[in-house]
């Protein structure tokens, strides 16, 4: 029998770590994600699964906990929101350059500055472009449901192991904040504790046995040569996770003429303007990036082939549209429709702005 639970999204994640086999959360709280530390605190998981949970004297403690905890091959992750994940940029930025998995969850909230404490969709370009200095990237994955938000904890690790890198969860306040049904499907990660230990023994600090030199875990080389040897080695891996990844979802897509292009939980507002926009019949679809990074361009581009127009709904100025641009190449017309501020639009605002376009 299925074990299914009425709980928060931010719950969800706290959950997901625990079930996941998650070594060691760190974090710090601020709203709308404090929920994932408390709930943390409440289930004191170090009473049955050993799992350390800590709440850091800031963000940037948290951040350089989490690559302590990464550079010894544990499963170790934290959450924030928006301005926290700034404290966090250069931190995560180290942890891409020693090539160190772990997991970070964003509950965005609207900026910039401290704003406010209302959902926002504008840590897009923060999260895909390279939260910090350097050339690298994160894994970003979308959730738009709470049942998303504890099975992506599970994915984040999996990928975060399997390819060596930072994984993003980026979620907002209102799927953190929202309540709904999640099947508890899921109960262990890809891989045991054992099976971590053995892949992360050749680079992981546990100690040096004989049969290997010792393992140092840093992003620091002064050697410009050996330096550039290693961003090439990390562009290979990132084509390879852009060839492997690319995760999406559509609805409505086949015959559409318009196509929305909404992540998270704009894209469960969209799809409800697309059922409208159906009921009135405008043959219009949904696409719904999981992988913001890597990106399904080339589904975007295909696309661009079949459709009169697209617009991309997202709760900021115009990020995620930038990339939709990119891909669709100037063969159709792309608009942008946001509200900014913790202001969320509706499903009739969204079908609104799109007839707008059609009859331009």
């Amino acid at each position: 029998m299925q074990e299914v639970k009425l709980i928060k999204g931010n719950e969800a994640v706290a959950l997901g770590a625990i079930r996941s086999g998650c070594d060691g959360y760190f974090g710090y709280p601020i709203t709308p994600q404090s929920e994932v530390l408390e709930t943390l605190m409440e289930l004191r998981p170090w009473e049955t699964t050993g799992m350390v949970v800590l709440q850091a004297e800031s963000e940037v403690a948290s951040i350089n906990m989490v690559y302590g905890g990464a550079a010894c091959g544990k499963r170790v992750m934290t959450s924030s929101s928006s301005p926290g994940i700034s404290l966090m940029a250069e931190g995560i930025s180290y942890l891409a350059g020693a090539e160190l998995p772990c997991l970070i969850v964003n509950v965005q909230r609207g900026g910039p500055g401290l704003g406010t404490i209302q959902p926002s969709q504008a840590d897009y370009f923060q999260a895909v472009k390279g939260c910090g200095h350097g050339d690298y990237n994160m894994i970003v994955l979308a959730p738009a449901s709470v049942q998303e938000m504890y099975d992506f904890v599970f994915d984040g690790f999996d990928l975060a192991f399997k390819y060596r890198v930072p994984v993003m969860m980026l979620s907002d306040g209102i799927i953190g904040q929202m309540m709904e049904k999640v099947v508890m499907s899921r109960s262990r990660a890809r891989w045991t504790a054992e099976e971590i230990k053995q892949m992360s023994d050749s680079w992981a600090t546990v100690g040096k046995p004989q049969t290997r030199a010792r393992n140092i875990c840093s992003s620091l080389e002064l050697d410009s040569q050996i330096m550039e040897q290693r961003n090439l080695a990390l562009q290979a891996r990132y084509e390879e996770i852009k060839k492997n990844e690319v995760r999406f979802e559509e609805i409505e897509i086949d015959d559409a003429e318009y196509v929305i292009v909404a992540f998270g939980s704009s894209a469960r507002i969209a799809s409800e303007a697309v059922s409208l926009a159906r009921a009135e019949g405008l043959k219009v679809g949904l696409l719904r990036p999981i992988t913001l990074w890597p990106f399904p361009s080339a589904r975007i581009a295909e696309l661009a082939g079949q459709a009169k127009g697209f617009l991309v709904a997202e709760l900021n100025a115009g990020q995620m549209v930038e990339d939709i641009r990119l891909a669709v190449d100037g063969r159709v017309p792309v608009i942008h429709f946001g509200r900014m501020g913790g202001m969320i639009y509706s499903p009739d605002e969204i079908l609104k702005a799109l007839k707008e376009q059609s009859n331009g």
